[in-house]
């Protein structure tokens, strides 16, 4: 049991985890620099993040067009836009897919009989829950220590 009698948990891919940490270090260089780019090695040993597995993520942002890389000797990456428009929610669609997807079905497609026939329903309202949060919490919200569970 959890605190407060509650028996659940939330699965956070190490995917989403650390992409998350790689574009925090990010939000704080651009609220320095906008522009300042970050070495993948200098984000991995901040974090303790495994480089390879770092690059990977960081190539899926930059697919979702949430970086931006340069090579070379002063390359690296930097966000694509300002940290208070990318939400969690982007991050995790980015690296992970849909949020609230059942055994990688969306939950809508989910059909369910006899006593169990509305278990569908739940996992409908904890997707929406889910994704309220999410996408009204950005990089910059995060950043700042301010997240707010209570936003419609």
């Amino acid at each position: 049991m959890t605190p407060g009698g509650q028996n659940a948990t939330v699965h956070v891919s190490s995917r989403a985890d650390y992409g998350m940490r790689a574009l925090l270090v990010l939000t704080q260089s651009f609220a320095e620099d906008p522009l300042r780019l970050v070495k993948a090695d200098t984000i991995a040993r901040a974090q303790s993040i495994p480089p390879k597995f770092l690059e990977v993520i960081l190539s899926q942002l930059r697919q979702a067009g949430l970086v931006i890389s340069q090579r070379g000797a002063v390359g690296g990456y930097r966000l694509a836009k300002a940290p208070s428009t990318i939400t969690i929610a982007d991050v995790i669609a980015a690296l992970d897919g849909p949020v609230g997807a059942v055994r990688q079905n969306l939950a809508e497609d989910l059909d369910y009989e006899g006593a169990a026939a509305h278990v569908r329903d739940v996992w409908v309202a904890l997707r929406e829950s889910m994704s309220r949060l999410l996408e009204s919490t950005s990089l910059a919200d995060v950043a700042s220590g301010v997240i707010n569970v209570d936003r419609p």
